[in-house]
């Protein structure tokens, strides 16, 4: 299974809100995109649940777990 949605995330750099695709895989997965804004990366964090749900957290680069 691979779907694309559209999400919308806040920067967790200049708080703005930006319109993302996100490409929904069977496994969980973690990249990194740019802030379509400030530029600055972001990391994704793409979760895969039961069911073709999925959950997506964002994080600055320097924060940790």
């Amino acid at each position: 299974m691979t779907d694309l949605v559209n999400e919308e995330i806040f920067c967790p750099y200049c708080g703005e809100p930006i319109e993302v695709t996100i490409e929904v895989l069977q496994d969980d997965q973690e990249y990194i995109e740019d802030c379509q804004v400030c530029c600055r990366p972001i990391v994704f964090t793409v979760a895969a649940g039961v069911g073709g749900g999925y959950s997506v957290s964002v994080r600055s680069e320097n924060d940790t777990f």
